[in-house]
């Protein structure tokens, strides 16, 4: 009985950091996003204003919370994806009223 305990609980573990780790690796990269400039809002007073938009992923996977960072990126990545969509080639991160959520502003600078 206690080997199979502990077979269930490293199964578990296991399970939990695969899909952890996984999770940065479902958001997609669209082609370009790689040359789409990040910005503070003080630099971009010349641009032109494409759209708002406001990204969400999962900041928890199973009983597990994702590191701040594993999320931000996914963030960052959708918002990327995002300007692509919409024809800008800068974003500025904007607020962030809850975990695994961020509102970012896409920009089309000269």
């Amino acid at each position: 009985m206690r080997i199979f305990t502990t077979l269930t609980v490293s199964i578990s573990i296991l399970a939990t950091t695969l899909l952890t780790g996984c999770a940065s690796s479902f958001i997609d990269v669209k082609e370009g996003a790689d040359k789409i400039s990040v910005k503070e809002a003080s630099q971009v007073s010349k641009c032109d204003l494409k759209s708002r938009v406001t990204s969400s992923v999962l900041s928890k996977v199973l009983f597990v919370d994702r590191s701040q960072e594993g999320v931000e990126e996914n963030l960052l990545q959708m918002a990327k994806n995002a300007a692509i969509d919409d024809g800008a080639n800068t974003i500025v991160k904007g607020e962030s009223k809850k975990f695994g959520e961020r509102t970012f502003l896409l920009y089309n600078c000269r």
